[in-house]
């Protein structure tokens, strides 16, 4: 994999000279038409072996481009805030929008890497990192991501030299610590475990460019030629941008059971709790959830709910019981609707990542990132690869958050057709109540049948042993929330359990 960037490629000064300038108008170029665009971000990722010039070649192409739509993260040890997330949640906090260049320095290869390289980690635990990040930059490629990852590389013979000289020179000295060193002295390690690597990382959708790093003028000419030719090419010959609201007007069929039995029609909707019950119930769970919370194992967790259900089913009043258990310091409650301009020129996911919780925290949504697999599939406002693809990279979000010592319990609320009309039909005489009552609501409501097929198909397809869908009747509302305070506790005191 190295072997071709250890042959002494040079560039000459005087040549350099002459390439530079023309070089620099061409990349503010193509970079202001990618601004103009809009259509898809750039992630450069750089990483590669000590010494071998990639912090001159960020700051180069810094000063080379307009600052405004290029932006540099250097990634070293993670932060407090950092640690309490899954390790990839501030690589997604990272990611460029649409139109701009994110320049990652130091990524997400650094720690399984490092952590082999210094047997931190078994040879599972390498591959287990490798198969994520290949599904992430999957991810981002098919949500449209130009991404380029060099690697920047030096024979160990040049790595030793540019140390000692770096070393030398006052102005540099600062540099170079006994950590590098440390490093220096497994350069056989590193270059075995860093090959291997980038050898089942180096995918179609997302190639390793390795560069030699010996000759300033040579890297730096090789990097910025690859950007502008990259980014040149994927706006020569892009298709345009799906529209926000309507990708997809031919929506394919929902595949209906032959008996058209499903999943939520087997629920007991009749199911009720008077409310003299209802009250001592509701007390007692409360009760139950302030104590859990207050125990020092639960600031080893998270916890994660997820509200989806039908159009008036009693979700918000049910969030309204939870959090009133709860210290306001510890819970943020997410309302999910269409997603904004800024959220759209991210990846799907990205506008759940930037919420998630610290250590002890509680994120309720209100409704969530399965909006893909219901409303935006239902309503053609993405294409069927998209939420075809979706099921795979919320399981992959979920399985991140439970590693990471996340509890999530998911809850489906569901109402009858008839009680949903009761429902709205209350809410337009009700004048506190008629913002909750949308044009949009009507139109749902029209299409009851596929959206009750649509969810059942998610319950089955995404429901889990360690992130199960707890199906809620919610046509009597003490019963529901009896049933959504109990569960979370149930879930909360299973996890305390075995921590």
């Amino acid at each position: 994999m190295f072997e071709t960037a250890e042959l002494g490629h040079r560039l000459s000064k005087a040549a350099y000279g002459k390439l530079v300038p023309g070089l620099r108008a061409d990349l503010l170029a193509a970079q202001f038409d990618l601004a103009r665009a809009g259509s898809f971000p750039v992630i450069l990722l750089v990483s590669g072996v000590r010494g071998a010039g990639k912090g001159e070649t960020v700051n180069l192409l810094n000063a080379w481009m307009d600052p405004r739509h290029i932006h540099t993260h250097a990634f070293d040890t993670p932060s407090d805030e950092e640690i309490e997330r899954p390790p990839m949640w501030r690589y997604w906090r990272a990611l460029p929008p649409k139109g701009q260049i994110g320049i990652l320095f130091g990524s997400w290869y650094t720690a399984p890497i490092i952590d082999r390289v210094f047997q931190r980690s078994k040879t599972k635990d390498l591959m287990g990192s490798i198969d994520e990040i290949n599904h992430f930059e999957k991810m981002l490629s098919d949500e449209g991501a130009l991404i380029l990852k060099f690697w920047f590389h030096l024979a160990k013979d040049q790595q030793k030299k540019r140390l000692h000289s770096l070393e030398k020179d006052p102005e540099t000295r600062w540099r170079i610590n006994q950590r590098d060193w440390k490093f220096f002295r497994k350069y056989d390690r590193f270059y075995a475990v860093s090959e291997n690597v980038l050898r089942q990382t180096s995918t179609g959708w997302a190639p390793w460019i390795v560069v030699e790093g010996a000759n300033p003028e040579y890297r730096a000419a090789t990097v910025g030629k690859t950007l502008l030719e990259a980014i040149r090419k994927r706006l020569d010959g892009a298709a345009p941008a799906p529209s926000p609201r309507r990708a997809n007007r031919e929506t394919p069929p929902l595949v209906i059971p032959i008996d058209r039995l499903s999943i939520l029609d087997k629920l007991d909707l009749s199911a009720a709790l008077p409310k003299t019950r209802y009250r001592d119930k509701m007390a007692k769970l409360q009760r139950q959830l302030a104590l859990l919370t207050s125990r020092a194992k639960f600031a080893d967790h998270d916890v994660v709910c997820v509200f989806e259900g039908v159009d008036a089913a009693g979700k918000g009043g049910a969030i309204r019981r939870v959090t009133a258990a709860l210290d306001a310091r510890l819970y943020s409650t997410i309302p999910v609707a269409a997603p904004t301009d800024e959220e759209r020129a991210q990846p799907y996911l990205w506008r759940f990542w930037r919420h998630i919780p610290r250590k002890g925290r509680f994120t309720i949504y209100d409704r969530s990132w399965y909006g893909r697999v219901l409303v935006e599939r239902i309503e053609g406002f993405c294409t069927e690869d998209d939420w075809m693809r979706a099921y795979s990279e919320i399981s992959e979000f979920e399985d991140q958050l439970i590693r990471n010592g996340a509890v999530i319990v998911k809850f489906w609320l569901q109402i009858s057709k008839e009680e949903q009309l009761k429902r709205f039909r209350q809410r337009e005489k009700t004048s506190f109540k008629q913002f909750k009552l949308t044009a949009e609501d009507w139109r749902n409501r029209e299409k009851w049948a596929a959206y009750q097929t649509a969810a059942a198909d998610m319950i089955e397809r995404t429901g889990t042993h360690a992130a199960p869908w707890v199906l809620v009747e919610a046509n009597d509302k003490y019963h529901a929330r009896v049933k959504i305070l109990g569960s979370l506790v149930e879930a909360l005191q299973d996890r305390l359990k075995r921590a």
